[in-house]
């Protein structure tokens, strides 16, 4: 007869991690503070359960209240914006790692900075700044809500959605710092070259404000914006049958400027 041996029995133990305390001793100042922020504003989802079942109850019994459907909104839209640096500060979003897995430590650090610095990063910067006329054009309509006894001064929830995006982008430039210090050393010049499109879109969107300001300082008395944007400064040169604007083109040269700058800056021992 043959000896059937009893099975093991093998105890599965399941861990809950905080992501954000994970790697916290590789984390900088700058993922310290997006941790805290973020798990301040994790706050707002239990309340956001509250009014969920809240609104739920009342419409049942016929006592509907608009401003907590707005409310809802409010408290989701403010968790998930900032939810997203969160996410990225500790490394805790969706994402399929088919190939990343099977990569080398430096080889997954230079992934981690091209996705950062030279994907999503400009998105964000480009976000702020398609937003950024959209929360002001909310305040000074003074925007409410479309239901009379719902939440009013809508401006308020489009103007922290315009700063979520400088919180993103704050969280995405320290993971992107964090990572590049583990690859070499980070100096001023590394930070502008390594993020290079980022580098790019910011002083483009500077030049772009500064000679958008002096054209309207400098323009005839009641120019409206219209007739600012036909000056020739705003114009484009077409190598064939493309077009590059003027101040993309000065942009171009000012980012060169500031990256010598930088490298002259400097220490000769991290040349």
């Amino acid at each position: 007869m043959q000896n059937i041996e009893p099975a093991t029995t093998v105890e599965e133990v399941a861990a809950i991690t905080d992501p954000g305390e994970a790697n916290r001793a590789n984390h900088n100042w700058g993922d310290r503070v997006i941790v805290h922020i973020s798990n301040l504003f994790a706050w707002f989802f239990p309340i956001l359960m509250i009014a969920i079942c809240s609104q739920v109850v009342l419409r049942g019994i016929g006592m509907n209240q608009a401003w907590l459907d707005d409310l809802q909104w409010w408290l989701y839209g403010a968790a998930v914006l900032v939810g997203v640096g969160y996410a990225v500060t500790t490394n805790s979003h969706v994402r399929v790692d088919i190939f990343y897995d099977h990569y080398d430590e430096r080889k997954k650090l230079r992934t981690e900075i091209f996705a950062i610095a030279w994907l999503f990063l400009p998105f964000i910067i480009l976000c702020w700044d398609v937003t950024a006329a959209y929360a002001v054009a909310s305040l000074v309509a003074d925007e409410g809500s479309d239901s009379p006894n719902g939440l009013h001064n809508l401006w308020v929830l489009k103007i922290f959605m315009n700063l979520s995006f400088v919180f993103i982008a704050f969280a995405c430039w320290s993971a992107y710092v964090r990572y590049l210090t583990r690859l070499t050393t980070p100096t001023l010049f590394r930070k502008l070259l390594y993020a290079l499109p980022s580098t790019f879109f910011i002083i483009n969107m500077i030049v772009f404000r500064l000679v958008w300001s002096f054209t309207w300082l400098t323009a005839e008395d009641g120019a409206t914006s219209r007739d600012i944007s036909r000056a020739p400064i705003f114009d484009a040169w077409e190598p064939g049958r493309y077009e590059i604007a003027y101040t993309a083109l000065i942009s171009v040269a000012v980012t060169l400027v500031v990256l010598i700058i930088a490298r002259a800056l400097q220490p000769k021992t991290e040349g």
